[in-house]
This record gives structure tokens, C-alpha cells and sequence, in this order.
């Protein structure tokens, strides 16, 4: 007579059962129960022994140890997959997955996709990749509801509500969410980069980064813009471009109110306010407070120049500075001032511009409180106060403090005048002095009294006329005891005592006092 061996079946899906207790666990896989919580973290489990395993990723138990190599692990299938080793023989619990592990060394793909023609060794991959065309995404998180193609990833991403890291660095005490990044995170200390790049052979310890790089040699950009057709070589660089469209800024600085569209443009402002700088140089120790700025920096002693101009072969360290190098032949000034309409090819030298509207000076001199629009004129304002003039003319001994200054004093011996006005074509020997004369086809007077209004194209001339105003005569003849507002005054002034006549007529050679 025939006796039933399984006769608890489940009334959902058929599947029987010689045990009842076995039943009712499997009944939680269509109710969802969860009955066993752990009182670490709140993950909740439906069998027991399934919440033993997980409670030793917090008590770092590990009762499973190889007989061989003393190697602990905390499940026991973790140390059977571990003594294989030892034996030199790759097993198979059944026999379907022997069959699956020999079309490896076969290089059989039975499972072909038949949207694009895909093939894979497993119909279990095939199914996976499947969804990738449908949009299915059968696996959904029940804490937030996001959705993924695989379970695999599922589970990871669980681990960010939970906070779960179970994969810990033996080296420094390290946890990873993920076992691929504690493989790459192990190679910092190896200092292994097994992934090479075949054109330039710069070494790297993950190849998703070699795959990015080799992508500046290609100037491959697969991730494009569905708003604007913008590409991008790198899919992260993309996510944080599309957030331009949407306006959406969602990380708030607490400390100035400043709001960002990306998290890592968060915590790089952040340091602003802190000063930190985490990034360390390895070969000259100088800091940075944002990584890229890092990996440009080291490139000044690689010699590196990946990035190279296709039209003047000029190569840049940057990819930002091969950017603002091609307007230089384009032309392009995008970065554009709202208060007079000025455009620049740099957003830095924008900034810098706006402070002539604004009258912004955030660099300040700690010995004499002067303040400066531009950090480099307090540089070379605080060289007064030391005295160092470190760089001198060959030809007439004089010294400068910058070596700008001295560049342009040359320019006197030379004749050189390399700046030369688009318009009228008359040349100078400052870029300063042309900039200044541009303003007289412009018409641009930047510079404006806040007393009576009236705009003046060089800063000079706004100090010397606010001194009407104030009644302030700061310079005094030494000789008849008349004051000026204007030191140029002044000197012309002392020529009617010295009879000094300077400026000589190039027809006739008529002398004169003043140009006026």
C-alpha cells in the first residue's frame, strides 16, 4: 500500500511538504511574514536559522573553521566552498550545476536573447538580461519601493537601510556594503593595479576607472542628454548634468544656505566653511579640499597631459582647462555680467569683474588693512611691506616684487607692445593699458560715483574726482604751499616753479609744462 510522504500541501502554489512546520515556513513566502527580528539592526527574517547567520555579522562569530588552514567563516557552505581548495577539485552539489560550471571551459551559450541576440550559458542570465528590453523590474525594496532587474541588486541596496556591512578589510577594520568593493578597497594596500591602459599604460585598481580612462583616448561619450543631446564620457557626470533641467538642488549647506544638485558638490563646499583638506598629495604633501583638484595636481609632476586641442595641438592637464583653452579659438564668452553685459571666457574671471559693481573686496592686507578685488594684488601688495623685490632687470638693475611688473618694465627697453586694441589697431605694452582704452570704443564706464552719479572708465579717475566732494587736498606744493586733490596735479603744478617743459611739439619743437 502507498503511503503519502508529503501530505501537507500548501493551498497557493501546490507544493507539498512531510512536515508540517516545514509548510507553515513556506506559507511565508506568500504571506511576507517576517517573525524573527534581530535586535541589532530591526532586519527582520523568516526562518530562525536565518537570523542566527546574520546576527554573527554583528558578533564577528565565525564557528566554521578549516581543519587545513585555520581559516573561520560564519556559514557553513562558505567553509565547504572554502575546502575545495584544498582538495583541487571543483564540486557540484547537483548535477545541473556541474553541467552549467563545463560550458565555461566550452564556451557554450545555449540561451540566446532574441531581441538582440545575446547569448549566454545560463537561462537564468538570459531571463535577467531579458528585462533589461521589457523595463521589468520585478524586485522591489519594501522600505522605499525602488524597483531592479535582479535580486542580487535588491539585496544590495537593502543593505542601505539597514546599514548592513558584512564585508570587512582584515587590514585596517574597513566595511563594505558590497564584496567587490572591499576586493578593490584591499588593493590600496597591495598597491596591485592589475587593469592597465594599452595606449598610455597608466595603471588602475578597478576597471570601471580604466574603462573611463581609455575613454579620453577614444573621446568616446555613450552617455548622452535626452534634454539637450549633451554627451558625457562618465553615466555620473550625466545624472548630475540632467539635474540642470529639472532645477532641482536638493543638498542645502546649513551653514551659508547654499544649495547643490549633486551630494559630492555638497560636501566640497562644505569644506570651504571646515578648511578641510583631506586629499593629500603623496609626492610634494600639498592638500586639496576636492579629489579632482588632486588628480589634476598630480599630473604636474607625471607630466600628464591627456587632454589635447584638435585644432593647435595644445595639451592640457585638464579636461576644464582644455574647455576654456578652446574659446580662444572659438571665440565663445558664455559667462556673461548682468549689470553691464560684459562677457568673459572664464566664469572665474567673471566673478572678479563683478566686483567692480559690487565693490566687493575680500582680500584684505593684515599689516596695513588695505583691501583687494583679487587675491593676486594682495600678493603682490604685501611684498611692499617685506621689501622683497626679488626679480630684476638685466639691463638697468631695477627691482619688482612681481614678476609681471618686471615683464612689463622691459617692455620699456624692448619697445615690445604685444597688446594690441581690435578696433583702432594702437598697441600697448600692459594688457591693463588696453583694457582701459577699450573702454573708450565701448563707451563702458564701470566706475561711478555714489555722490553725483558721474561714471568714470578708470578707477584712478573716480578716486581723484570723490576728492571734490570730500574737500580733501592731500598733495602740497613744497614751495608756494598750494594743495591738489590729484598728485598729477600737483606735478604739473611744480613745473611753473621749475620751468620744467617736458613734452616737446614733434613739427616745430615747442616745449610745453602739460600734455593739456
Amino acid at each position: 500500500m502507498y503511503i503519502n510522504k508529503k501530505p501537507f500541501v500548501c493551498k497557493t502554489c501546490g507544493k507539498a511538504f512531510s512536515v508540517k512546520g516545514s509548510l507553515q515556513v513556506h506559507e511565508r513566502v506568500h504571506t511576507g511574514e517576517k517573525l524573527f527580528v534581530c535586535e541589532t539592526c530591526g532586519k527582520a527574517f523568516r526562518k530562525q536559522c536565518h537570523l542566527k547567520i546574520h546576527e554573527r555579522i554583528h558578533s564577528g562569530e565565525k564557528p566554521f573553521v578549516c581543519e587545513t588552514c585555520g581559516k573561520a567563516f560564519s556559514v557553513k557552505g562558505s567553509l565547504s566552498r572554502h575546502e575545495k581548495i584544498h582538495i583541487g577539485a571543483k564540486a557540484f552539489s547537483a548535477k545541473c550545476h556541474l553541467q552549467g560550471h563545463e560550458k565555461v571551459h566550452t564556451g557554450e551559450k545555449p540561451f540566446v536573447c532574441e531581441t538582440c541576440g545575446k547569448a549566454f550559458r545560463r537561462k537564468c542570465h538570459l531571463q535577467g538580461h531579458e528585462r533589461v528590453h521589457t523595463g521589468e523590474k520585478p524586485f522591489v525594496c519594501e522600505t522605499c519601493g525602488k524597483a531592479f532587474l535582479e535580486k542580487f541588486n535588491l539585496k544590495i541596496h537593502e543593505r542601505r537601510h539597514t546599514s548592513e556591512k558584512p564585508f570587512v578589510c582584515g587590514t585596517c577594520g574597513k566595511a563594505f556594503s558590497v564584496k567587490g568593493y572591499l576586493q578593490r578597497h584591499k588593493r590600496v594596500h597591495s598597491g596591485e593595479k592589475t587593469f592597465v591602459c594599452e595606449i598610455c599604460s597608466k595603471a588602475f585598481f578597478v576597471k570601471g576607472d580604466l574603462e573611463k580612462h581609455e575613454r579620453i583616448h577614444t573621446g568616446e561619450k555613450p552617455f548622452v542628454c535626452k534634454t539637450c543631446g549633451k554627451a558625457f564620457s562618465d553615466i555620473g557626470n550625466l545624472r548630475r548634468h540632467t539635474k540642470l533641467h529639472t532645477g532641482v538642488k536638493p543638498y542645502v549647506c546649513e551653514t551659508c544656505g547654499k544649495a547643490f544638485s549633486a551630494k559630492c558638490h555638497l560636501q566640497g563646499h562644505e569644506r570651504v566653511h571646515t578648511g578641510e583638506k583631506p586629499f593629500v598629495c603623496e609626492t610634494c604633501g600639498k592638500a586639496f579640499s576636492v579629489k579632482g583638484n588632486l588628480q589634476i595636481h598630480k599630473r604636474v609632476h607625471t607630466g600628464e597631459r591627456p587632454f589635447v586641442c584638435e585644432i593647435c595641438g595644445k595639451a592640457c592637464s585638464g579636461k576644464g582647462d582644455l574647455t576654456r583653452h578652446e574659446r580662444v579659438h572659438t571665440g565663445e564668452k558664455p559667462f556673461v555680467c548682468e549689470t553691464c553685459g560684459k562677457a568673459f571666457r572664464k566664469k572665474y574671471h567673471l566673478k572678479i569683474h563683478e566686483r567692480i559693481h559690487s565693490g566687493e573686496k575680500p582680500f584684505v592686507c593684515e599689516t596695513c588693512g588695505k583691501a583687494f578685488s583679487v587675491k593676486n594684488s594682495l600678493s603682490g601688495h604685501e611684498k611692499i611691506h617685506s621689501g622683497v623685490k626679488p626679480y630684476v632687470c638685466e639691463t638697468c638693475g631695477k627691482a619688482f616684487s612681481t614678476k609681471c611688473h618686471l615683464q612689463g618694465h622691459e617692455r620699456v627697453h624692448t619697445g615690445e607692445k604685444p597688446f594690441v586694441c581690435e578696433t583702432c589697431g594702437k598697441a600697448f605694452r600692459k594688457n591693463y593699458h588696453l583694457k582701459i582704452h577699450e573702454r573708450i570704443h565701448s563707451g563702458e564706464k564701470p566706475f561711478v560715483c555714489e555722490t553725483c552719479g558721474k561714471a568714470f572708465s578708470v578707477k584712478s579717475s573716480l578716486s581723484g574726482h570723490e576728492k571734490i566732494h570730500s574737500g580733501v587736498k592731500p598733495y602740497v606744493c613744497e614751495t608756494c604751499g598750494k594743495a591738489f586733490s590729484a598728485k598729477c596735479h600737483l606735478q604739473g603744478h611744480e613745473r611753473v616753479h621749475t620751468g620744467e617743459k617736458p613734452f616737446v611739439c614733434e613739427t616745430c619743437g615747442k616745449a610745453f609744462s602739460n600734455t593739456v
